[in-house]
């Protein structure tokens, strides 16, 4: 049982289709079915139901991807590393996230990458376009603070951001003055990143406000917007500390309440596709920001 087999395996059971299996890994799809027919007849049964459009893992399947884990994909892993050291690295290296995280949090490291000889494009884009971007491989790495949502995709944190409820000092004051905390927020516009609002959601329940839910009447995918519009004095947000930091530190912006207890963060994390990880450029870009963003 070889190791090119359990590849066709694995990426056949996370793609669920033997042409984007073959693709995926650049072999026919001749060549894949005969690498799943041999892991069948020494397995002894079955590992995918043939349907119209696509497979169905039956159980034997399930079992093996679950004992195989990410043992494969540490292997590949470590091997794009190898490679890295010792093969040419120029290239392009497609990186697509949240706008204010790719100015704020990616910029500066893209010296570190063209130091390498790499060469860099970065593409803004919301949570569920980004996921779309890398399956379909038109995106190497990705940059995302929200939880992801197809299995094919492989994350690692590279940052927990604590998160702050701010306002211009002024708006803040007259929250302040309120009868209550939750008027006192309803009372003024919310911005938000998006219609519904998960940080400021979040940050809500944890003040224990779950009944305070209002309708932003600012939406700006770009984080850095929604923090100049509040610093010109219209309303409220929920923002991560590294958009917020220096405003609060010069006046700008005033933290609204109490902090919430225990606090609040924000996970951003590294996404790719496993299967790009076999291009040594790729792998290589990913360990160094892999490196330096938890630093």
């Amino acid at each position: 049982m070889d190791l090119v087999r359990l590849r066709s395996f694995v990426e056949v059971y996370r793609l669920r289709s033997l042409s984007s299996a073959a693709r995926s890994l650049n072999l026919s799809q001749s060549n894949v079915s005969q690498h799943i027919a041999g892991l069948e007849v020494a397995i002894g049964g079955p590992l995918f139901e043939r349907l119209a459009r696509g497979v169905k893992p039956t159980a034997a399947a399930d079992d093996l991807a679950l004992d195989l884990g990410d043992l494969l994909d540490r292997a590949e892993r470590a091997l794009g590393k190898a490679r890295a050291r010792s093969s040419d690295l120029a290239g392009v290296v497609r990186i697509i996230g949240h706008a204010d995280f790719l100015s704020h949090g990616i910029s500066r490291h893209v010296p570190a990458l063209l130091e390498a000889g790499l060469k860099i494009r970065l593409q803004p884009a919301h949570r569920d376009l980004l996921q779309q971007m890398l399956v379909d491989r038109h995106f190497d790495l990705g940059i995302t603070a929200y939880p992801l949502v197809d299995g094919r995709l492989h994350s690692e944190i590279i940052r927990e951001e604590p998160l702050h409820a701010v306002a211009a000092p002024e708006t803040a004051e007259r929250i302040g003055r309120a009868a209550s905390l939750g008027q006192g927020l309803a009372a003024e516009p919310l911005l938000a990143y998006d219609i519904t609002a998960p940080l400021v959601d979040r940050w809500l329940r944890a003040q224990r406000l779950g009944e305070v839910s209002p309708h932003p009447a600012v939406i700006s995918p770009d984080l850095r917007t929604v923090s100049q519009i509040i610093q010109g004095g219209a309303g409220w947000s929920v923002l991560p500390e590294y958009l917020c930091r220096e405003a609060l530190a010069a006046g700008r912006l005033a933290v609204i309440g109490p902090p919430p207890s225990p606090a609040l963060t924000n996970a951003y994390s590294l996404v790719w596709l496993p299967s790009m990880l076999r291009n040594p450029r790729i792998a290589y870009a990913r360990q160094l920001l892999l490196r330096r963003l938890r630093a």
